[in-house]
């Protein structure tokens, strides 16, 4: 049975969301480049566990996140590191640092691991947001499908943006030619593309809930949106105002 058919919503949703939520959620359960289906449905259910996790709560308190003992509140069989990962970046990720991610890659989880995560976590994230803002419950996640990761790595990266390799603008190419969108990209784009499939389920979301990658080159309000583009900057500006979004 399909899910995010909104047939209990007092409003009404833009079938382009449904369909976005329903094709990301059909992904969510396969098998990634560095995780199997899963341990994708894990990390989606770390990301929920995160909301009421005590230790997070105590932590995020604590004058610094590096030197504050304890466990997570925790319900899947993924390994701690990126339980603690998926939790730092829901409720502390400006905290994150260069250091942090490059000792988890030491201890194990690689940083096309750690990115593969990080795509989920934020998408998940957001998706349960749109959910909870129209005072629904989050959809129930999907049955894990069979299979192995693909382990496919970009052959152009480079290490010049934020803490990990990515893919630069004139380096997509062969099977990432897609990631770029007319040819232009930004790098809130290249944060995600050492896993490029990451990014692609990102796009997808992001596309339905704000504003495709062509569409952010018009200031004007468009068809399928019921707020022009100056309404909709001023909630996404006030919106990372209150979730100290650094970037």
């Amino acid at each position: 049975m399909s899910q995010f058919q909104y047939s209990d919503c007092q409003f009404p949703i833009r079938q382009d969301i449904k369909d976005a939520y329903q094709e990301y959620w059909t992904s969510l359960s396969l098998p990634g480049n560095w995780w199997t289906g899963a341990q994708r449905v894990e990390i989606a259910q770390e990301v929920r566990n995160a909301y009421s996790c005590n230790y997070c709560t105590d932590r995020k308190q604590a004058l610094s996140p590096y030197h504050f003992e304890g466990e997570h509140s925790c319900s899947t069989s993924l390994p701690a590191i990126a339980v603690d990962a998926i939790h730092r970046i829901i409720t502390d990720q400006t905290r994150i640092t260069r250091a942090w991610v490059e000792n988890n890659a030491n201890q194990g989880l690689s940083k096309e691991a750690y990115v593969e995560l990080t795509g989920i976590t934020v998408t998940l994230f957001s998706i349960d947001e749109f959910n909870r803002a129209l005072g629904l419950n989050p959809e129930p996640l999907p049955e894990a499908q069979s299979g192995e990761p693909s382990l496919h790595r970009p052959q152009h990266l480079r290490d010049d943006i934020g803490f990990v390799p990515t893919i630069p603008a004139d380096g997509a190419v062969g099977e990432e030619a897609d990631l770029w969108p007319n040819g232009r990209t930004a790098n809130v784009l290249r944060a995600l593309s050492l896993v490029p499939d990451a990014l692609r389920g990102w796009m997808k979301v992001s596309n339905a809930q704000y504003l495709s990658m062509e569409g952010m080159g018009s200031m004007f309000k468009q068809e399928d949106r019921s707020i022009d583009r100056m309404q909709m900057e001023l909630v996404a500006g006030r919106v990372s105002a209150i979730n100290q979004c650094f970037y």
